[in-house]
C-alpha cells in the first residue's frame, strides 16, 4: 500500500490545478486519471478541441464571406477536414503533454486507471486503481474527488457514435453532414452547431424551452439568437425531441411542438445530443467510505469543500455550481489551501461565462431578469458595438455591452456582452467585481483607444446617462 498525502481523483481542470497547488504547499501527492491523457473531458474532448475547430472554422467563414471586403480576393477556397481535425488533434496533445510535464516538474505522481474507494483505516481513506500495469492501493489522509462530468444521454436518443452522438463524436466527424440537428441550445449545441454550419452543414436546432440560452440575459440572448439566424441556423423552440429511426443512410427524427402538440419528422444526416452534463460519479464506490450522492449525482459539501467524511473533500462538476472549467480549477486551488490550513476562496458571484460563438457571448454576476425576480432595485446602462471605433475598423460591429449597476450604492452587480471578444472583454468586468467595484469606477478608468474594451466603459457611462459616443 502506498502512502500519500494527498489523493486526488480526476485529471481534468479541478484536479491537475488542485494537484499542482498541493505540491507547491509541500504535500506528496498522487493524481488518479483514467484517461491516457491528462486534462480531463476540457481538454481532451471539450473546451479546448471545440475552440480550436471554433477558430479554424471562423477563419474558413471569413475567408468565404468577410476577405474581400477587406481587399483581400482568394479563389478556389475549399475545406480540408483532416488537416483541420488533424490541427485540432495537435492542439490537445501539446496542451496535454504539458500537464505532464507540470507533473514532473512539481514532483505529482500520476497513477492512470479506474480510481475507486476501498475503505478507511484510521486517518487514511484507501483507493483502489485498476490501471493497464495492473492494480495498485494508494492511501492518503485526504482525498479530493474532482471525477467532472460526462454528457447526457436520452433515453429516447441513445448514443450509438455515428448517427446519435455525443460531443465528443462531433469533434472528430470525417465528413461535413449535409443536415446536422442539434437536440439542445445550450453552450455546447450552439458552439458545435456553428462550427458545422460554417463548414457547410444545414443546422437545425432543437430546443425544449421556449427561450434560447434560458439561464442568460434575454436581451444579450435575442441579440445572439438573431445574428444565428443570419448566419443561417434554424431553430425550433418549445420543442421536443420524441424519438429517431435510420432509414437508409438518412435518420429520421420526430419533434413536437410543445405548444400546439403538433408533430414533425426531421430529415437529417447526424444527430447531435447536447442537453447537458451530469456528475461522473458512478463506479468510485462512494459507499464504501459511507458517502452517496444526491438526485443529479452531485456529491455534497460543506463551504470549505469536505464531505461529510472527514478528510474527503469534492469540487468541480462533481458537486454543486455551474459545470464551468475555471470554476473547477478556483475550487480544486481553493480546497488544497483550506486542508493546508490557508485561507482558500471562490467567489461565486464572480464567476464569468462565455459561449464561444461569434460573435461571442459573455456574462458574469445575475441577468436582468434574476435581479427583478429577487426585487433587487439597480441601474442599467448598454453600449452598442456600432458605435465603437476599433469594432467599425475590424468590421466586427454587432452586439451590445450591459452593465447592471446596484441603484443605491452603484456597485457592478452584473455585465453581459454580446459582440467581438466577449470573453476576452469579460475579464475586466469581472476583476472589478471581484473587488467590489462601482460603474462608476470603470467609467473613470481610462482604457486605450482604440480598443474593443472602450465599449466596456461606455456601458458604465451609460449607467449614470452620460455615455460620449452615442
Amino acid at each position: 500500500m502506498e502512502q500519500f498525502d494527498l489523493i486526488i481523483i480526476g485529471g481534468g481542470p479541478a484536479g491537475y490545478v488542485g494537484a499542482i497547488r498541493a505540491a507547491q504547499l509541500g504535500m506528496k501527492v498522487v493524481c488518479v486519471e483514467k484517461r491516457p491523457t491528462l486534462g480531463g473531458t476540457c481538454l481532451n474532448v471539450g473546451c479546448i478541441p471545440s475552440k480550436a475547430l471554433l477558430d479554424s472554422s471562423e477563419h474558413f467563414s471569413m475567408a468565404q464571406h468577410k476577405f474581400q471586403k477587406h481587399g483581400i480576393e482568394i479563389s478556389g477556397i475549399k475545406l480540408n477536414l483532416e488537416q483541420m481535425i488533424s490541427r485540432k488533434n495537435t492542439v490537445v496533445k501539446q496542451l496535454t503533454q504539458g500537464i505532464a510535464g507540470l507533473f514532473k516538474k512539481n514532483k505529482i505522481e500520476w497513477a492512470q486507471g479506474m480510481g475507486k474507494f476501498a475503505g478507511i483505516e484510521g486517518d487514511n481513506k484507501i483507493v483502489e486503481v485498476e490501471g493497464v500495469l495492473g492494480k495498485r492501493t494508494l492511501k492518503a489522509p485526504k482525498v479530493l474527488i474532482a471525477t467532472g462530468s460526462e454528457a447526457i444521454e436520452l433515453p429516447n436518443l441513445k448514443f450509438d457514435g455515428k448517427k446519435i452522438i455525443s460531443n465528443v463524436e462531433a469533434l472528430n466527424l470525417n465528413e461535413v453532414p449535409a443536415h446536422l440537428v442539434v437536440v439542445g441550445g445550450g453552450v455546447i449545441g450552439l458552439e458545435l452547431g456553428s462550427v458545422w454550419k460554417r463548414l457547410g452543414s444545414k443546422v437545425t436546432v432543437v430546443e425544449f424551452s421556449d427561450k434560447l440560452l434560458a439561464v442568460m440575459d434575454q436581451q444579450i440572448a435575442n441579440e445572439a439568437k438573431k445574428s444565428l439566424i443570419k448566419q443561417g441556423l434554424e431553430f425550433k423552440l418549445n420543442t421536443q425531441a420524441m424519438s429517431a429511426t435510420q432509414s437508409g443512410n438518412k435518420m429520421m427524427l420526430e419533434v413536437m411542438d410543445r405548444a400546439s402538440q403538433a408533430k414533425e419528422t426531421i430529415e437529417c444526416d447526424i444527430i447531435l445530443v447536447a442537453t447537458g452534463r451530469r456528475p461522473y460519479s458512478d463506479g468510485l464506490a462512494l459507499d464504501k467510505i459511507g458517502l452517496g450522492t444526491d438526485e443529479r449525482g452531485r456529491v455534497d459539501i460543506n463551504d470549505h469543500f469536505e464531505t461529510k467524511v472527514k478528510g474527503v473533500y469534492a469540487v468541480g462538476d462533481t458537486v454543486r455550481g455551474p459545470m464551468l472549467a475555471h470554476k473547477a480549477e478556483e475550487e480544486g486551488i481553493a480546497a488544497v489551501e483550506i486542508m493546508a490550513g490557508q485561507a482558500g476562496h471562490v467567489n461565486y458571484n464572480a464567476i464569468p461565462w462565455v459561449v464561444y460563438t461569434w460573435p461571442e457571448i459573455a456574462g458574469v454576476g445575475p441577468t436582468e431578469e434574476e435581479l427583478k425576480q429577487k426585487g433587487i432595485e439597480y441601474k442599467s446602462g448598454s453600449f452598442p458595438f456600432m458605435a465603437n471605433g476599433r469594432a467599425i475598423a475590424m468590421d466586427e460591429s454587432e452586439g451590445l455591452v450591459k452593465v447592471l449597476a446596484d441603484a443605491k450604492t452603484d456597485r457592478v452587480l452584473g455585465v453581459h456582452i454580446f459582440g467581438p471578444r466577449a470573453s476576452d472583454l469579460i475579464a475586466e468586468a469581472t476583476t472589478v467585481m471581484e473587488y467590489g467595484g462601482s460603474a462608476e469606477d470603470i467609467a473613470r478608468t481610462c482604457h486605450a483607444h482604440p480598443t474593443l474594451s472602450e465599449t466596456v466603459k461606455e456601458a458604465a457611462l451609460a449607467v449614470a446617462g452620460r455615455k460620449i459616443h452615442l
